[in-house]
């Protein structure tokens, strides 16, 4: 006799302040070295979080942890009150979804078709959603026009807007982007924090991983900054992107400075005159 597995259930909206993930104690070891020591951060719903730090620093392996996909050595990570190795993987597809450094693909996928691998997850779950989703995500990440172009043919841009679309049309209500911005030129570097901005308005919690600081400082709610493996501060950009803290995190003198128009915080390396 066959048994039937229960379909999972899609989690219920947070309410803007509540825990959506957090790691409490979170050591991470990776080939024999020890990369996250200790490591204490909370994800909330209705914020934009960014992982800010040096190369190195255990930024990625923090986000691979809270996405489950990096085993911890010790301490717990949790996704709604529960420990990550309590939920299901189609439990887990529900709750988080998560946006690698780089995306490749060995078969000749359209955009489309890309874009809706997103809706996997949801599969015997409001399937009525998805060509709405698939829509709304190719639109906000400005990639509907080449929709039926074949994913190898594009850019790197191009192909991290695309993979962006994928984990907008999940609709998880935690996002976990690692370096998002980072094949981006001007003016999708923008749009793509927007959308954070925007996911986090509507009630989702981002993780974001940048090496832009202007660009956390300018949409990011608080900023985690990681040194070797650990928080070296945590908090709103305004408060805790200090010369001080980041020249030494950095190990190079910067200048912080406030937006002659908005007075938002930017952060530049210092130079001689």
């Amino acid at each position: 006799m066959r048994l039937l597995r229960a379909r999972p259930v899609p989690p219920i909206p947070s309410v803007p302040g509540e825990v959506v993930a957090e790691a409490e104690g979170l050591s991470v070891r990776l080939g024999g070295r020890d990369v996250l020591h200790g490591v204490d951060v909370t994800v909330r719903a209705g914020e934009v979080l960014a992982l800010v730090g040096p190369n190195g620093a255990g930024k990625s392996t923090l986000l691979g942890a809270l996405a489950a996909d990096t085993p911890a050595a010790d301490g717990v990570v949790r996704i709604h009150d529960r420990s990550v190795a309590a939920w299901s993987a189609p439990e887990l597809a529900l709750r988080r979804a998560v946006l690698p450094q780089s995306a490749t693909l060995t078969f000749p996928f359209s955009v489309e078709e890309v874009v809706r691998m997103g809706r996997a997850p949801w599969a015997g779950l409001h399937t009525e959603d998805d060509d709405a989703a698939v829509a709304e995500a190719m639109a906000l990440t400005e990639v509907a026009g080449f929709a039926s172009r074949p994913f190898s043919a594009l850019s790197g841009g191009e192909r991290a807007r695309v993979a962006l679309a994928r984990v907008l049309a999940q609709r998880a209500p935690l996002l976990l982007l690692d370096e998002p911005t980072a094949a981006l030129d001007l003016k999708h570097q923008e749009l793509v924090l927007l959308l954070c901005r925007e996911r986090a308005e509507a009630g989702d919690a981002v993780v974001v991983v940048l090496h832009d600081l202007g660009l956390a400082a300018a949409y990011a709610h608080r900023v985690a900054v990681l040194r070797a493996g650990r928080i070296a501060a945590d908090g709103p950009p305004a408060e805790i992107f200090t010369e001080d803290l980041l020249s030494e995190v950095y190990d190079q003198p910067v200048e912080v400075l406030p937006h002659p128009r908005t007075g938002a915080v930017l952060v530049v390396p210092r130079r001689a005159d």
